[in-house]
């Protein structure tokens, strides 16, 4: 690896978010040497720490993105590499793993609002699409957060796209504390 930071991330679209985010910073993170790994969902952890440290020797900044429910992952997968024991999340963060309270696109809509996430689909000529979709049995009457959040995941591609765009909307301000943090963990000295 010929990185001198890593941030490992569920999937794709965190990386998508993570990238823009570090671009609207100003930051270059391919010259700061730092590499964002998605790793294909939490359960590949372990290994991807395995391989990272034992295979690869990588020593240096290390830190984490996930949702809060694959949690467990990235603290065993913590552990089983001897990087901590017991750790609470508090611990976690400490180490530069930070989760999402649901997931990303739950934090990047709690951050803008439900009528701002609303004008970035629409800008991708998608809300007549999204409309439908809200008026499906399965989702009429549901939280339009909760139907934005589902409506994200439903199509090949969009969660990524959508990485991109709902942080290219965001207030520097209003950056979920999340990205925030890992962005910052493994900022140079």
């Amino acid at each position: 690896m010929n990185a001198d930071a890593v941030v490992l991330v569920e999937g794709l679209s965190d990386r998508a978010a993570l990238d823009t985010l570090a671009r609207r910073l100003g930051r270059d993170l391919e010259s700061e040497r730092v590499s964002i790994v998605s790793m294909g969902g939490s359960s590949a952890v372990g290994e991807v720490l395995d391989d990272l440290m034992t295979t690869q020797g990588f020593s240096g900044r290390l830190a984490g993105l996930c949702d809060e429910a694959q949690l467990g992952d990235f603290q065993r997968g913590l552990e089983r590499a001897g990087i901590g024991t017991d750790l609470a999340p508090s611990d976690m963060e400490g180490l530069g793993f930070y989760a999402c309270v649901a997931d990303l696109e739950d934090e990047l809509i709690r951050a803008l609002g439900v009528a701002a996430v609303e004008a970035v689909v629409e800008d991708q000529g998608e809300l007549g699409s999204f409309r439908t979709f809200q008026n499906q049995p399965a989702w009429r009457g549901r939280a339009t957060d909760e139907q934005l959040r589902r409506f994200i995941g439903t199509q090949s591609g969009r969660k990524i796209r959508y990485g991109h765009l709902l942080v290219d909307a965001l207030e520097i301000d209003r950056v979920p504390r999340p990205l925030k943090g890992v962005l910052a963990h493994v900022a140079g000295p």
